[in-house]
């Protein structure tokens, strides 16, 4: 695969202008209404609830994105895990949302928001340099989107990310995600109670340029953990959560 452009930001300005600060203290009591994910391909979701709209890692359709849709969608926070145009493209998003790009906690008008460092890759970040997973609470779910992780995770970021209620895992390979037998190890490892996986190859990717495997790879591993296919948006609540891991397969409109 061959590497993707990166997304040119000016950095300290686009900080500034943001008015965003890193301030770590206890997260405010979330509401339990629910969670709405809708899936928009690759690693790209909108989590709705709370009455807030964030956006995780939306995409310039290209590689193994290339089939898919640009998410235009409406937003109050985007969060991305890299500045690479499959998982980092904000360029022509509608409205003026709040752009996350880099590790931290925040705090946005109540809603507390931790982006954790990892590697993009097997190789210390050499060559994809930093994914940020990206923590928060919404709707009383505990959420954690582990973006682009390549590598394993270590103790420090276990006890950063806790038990999630549901997790975001990356499954299918590739220069820049974990390999299916990666992704069960962390799910082992943080024992979500819903898995989500992301970043598998689908009839949008292109052949010619993506590496990553299908989704059928990591659910062979998974043999003996419930799966469940559902469409392309499903709503979430902490009542209604398993006391064990499941799988929940999204497919793409």
């Amino acid at each position: 695969m061959k590497r993707r452009q990166l997304v040119q930001f000016a950095s300290a300005g686009l900080v500034a202008g943001l008015g965003l600060s890193l301030i770590d203290r206890e997260p405010v009591q979330a509401q339990s209404s629910g969670v709405t994910l809708q899936y928009l391909g690759h690693t790209c979701f909108l989590f709705s609830g709370d009455g807030r709209r964030l956006l995780v890692n939306p995409f310039r359709p290209i590689g193994c994105t290339a089939g898919y849709r640009a998410p235009q969608v409406e937003s109050d926070v985007v969060m991305i895990s890299s500045r690479l145009l499959d998982e980092g493209s904000v360029e022509g998003l509608p409205g003026s949302p709040r752009i996350l790009y880099e590790p931290g906690v925040y705090q946005l008008n109540g809603l507390q928001v931790q982006g954790i460092s990892m590697d993009h890759d097997d190789v210390g970040g050499k060559r994809f340099g930093i994914n940020v997973a990206w923590k928060w609470i919404q709707g009383g779910v505990n959420i954690l989107h582990l973006g682009g992780a390549a590598a394993p995770i270590t103790t420090e970021q276990q006890i950063l990310m806790g038990r999630p209620d549901v997790m975001l895992v990356p499954v299918g390979d590739g220069p820049k995600a974990f390999t299916p037998e990666e992704a069960q190890a962390a799910i082992r490892l943080l024992n979500p109670k819903l898995v989500i996986p992301t970043q598998y190859k689908t009839a949008a990717a292109d052949p010619a340029t993506c590496d990553i495997l299908p989704i059928d790879n990591f659910l062979s591993l998974m043999s003996g953990t419930p799966v469940q296919e559902v469409g392309s948006s499903i709503t979430i609540s902490a009542g209604g959560l398993p006391e064990s891991t499941q799988i929940r397969v999204m497919s793409y409109a």
